[in-house]
């Protein structure tokens, strides 16, 4: 077996916009389910680690895209492991098509817990490390690793919500995807027609779960970047985004 999988996807009708493009939250979800494959078919991943109190969480997630696939396109979502520690792993993705059209790259770490304690564990511990024999160290993922995102007192209220079922997901917490979702709908369509997003950065910092009031706090932090904060019950930070936007030419 590779130690890079490749797995297809397509830009299905009603996971496009209004501009027949996949969704940035869809395309975010094509990536986590294919690290959950290539995971899976190497023996670490969510089916067997549920099994022993174990399950991987998002930590960070970056995204940069040069173009979406349009409607009805079938793409490869490529994905690697770039590193391991003790707590947290780097994986890597690149979006392709079949002609060897790149579409954009992703970058992601990822902590493994124990789903008792919510606590992080060792993943070395797993199967006695066997994660460091599908390191790939060779292949290239030319975009930046997602920084801090930086934002000061500046950052305006603009938006609370409930999150509800359709929001948490198996690990009984709000799903990392949702999280894109609810930040990227801080833009109304008239704006995404005039803008493309050019790279999406998120970082974990809590679990929130249902029940739990989320507030949204935007800034703009440069020429076409925003940044958001987002705080469950009002102060208590669970995640920070960053936004870079493209005019359409």
């Amino acid at each position: 077996m590779e130690k890079v999988g490749i797995y297809e996807f397509m830009a299905e009708p009603f996971h496009c916009d209004f501009s027949q493009r996949l969704f940035m939250g869809h395309l975010g979800n094509h990536m986590l389910n294919a690290a959950d494959f290539h995971s899976t078919d190497r023996g670490f991943g969510m089916r067997y680690l549920l099994t022993i109190n174990r399950s991987w969480v998002l930590s960070r997630l970056a995204i940069e895209m040069e173009e979406m696939p349009k409607m009805y396109t079938k793409f490869n979502v490529e994905t690697w492991v770039e590193s391991a520690m003790r707590y947290f792993t780097s994986r890597n993705f690149r979006v392709v098509d079949n002609e060897g059209k790149v579409y954009g790259y992703g970058r992601s770490i990822w902590a493994m817990i124990d789903t008792e304690t919510r606590q992080p564990t060792d993943i070395f511990a797993i199967d006695n490390g066997a994660i460091n024999n599908w390191i790939e160290k060779d292949k290239e993922c030319p975009i930046e690793k997602g920084g801090r995102v930086k934002m000061d007192e500046g950052a305006k209220l603009v938006r609370t919500i409930d999150p509800y079922y359709n929001d948490v997901d198996i690990n009984g917490h709000i799903n990392s995807v949702k999280y894109i979702e609810h930040v990227l709908d801080l833009w109304d369509q008239q704006w995404y027609m005039a803008h493309r997003i050019k790279r999406f950065e998120i970082a974990y910092v809590a679990e929130a779960h249902q029940g739990d009031s989320l507030s949204f706090f935007l800034q703009q932090t440069a020429e076409h970047e925003y940044c958001v904060r987002i705080c469950k019950d009002g102060d208590k930070e669970c995640c920070r985004s960053k936004v870079v936007f493209s005019p359409w030419k």
